[in-house]
């Protein structure tokens, strides 16, 4: 990892959690996959570029995206 490279976390609130699949049909890195049950998990977070675009997009508030570093 670079010098200053923000380490991205995505956290999903499954109470909140509707299935709708929002949040995997915007993520530009196509990094939110959908288990067995229709919620959504998140497969490699080095691959995340932080645009919060699956944050902006849930209708539901079920999901937030953290920065550390």
């Amino acid at each position: 990892m670079e010098q200053g490279q923000a380490v991205r976390k995505v956290l999903f609130y499954r109470d909140f959690c509707k299935r709708c699949g929002l949040c995997s049909a915007f993520c530009p890195q196509k990094i939110i996959l959908r288990d067995v049950e229709g919620y959504p998990y998140a497969v490699d977070f080095s691959k995340c570029i932080g645009c919060r675009s699956c944050e902006l997009h849930c209708p539901d508030f079920a999901i937030c995206v953290e920065e550390e570093g």
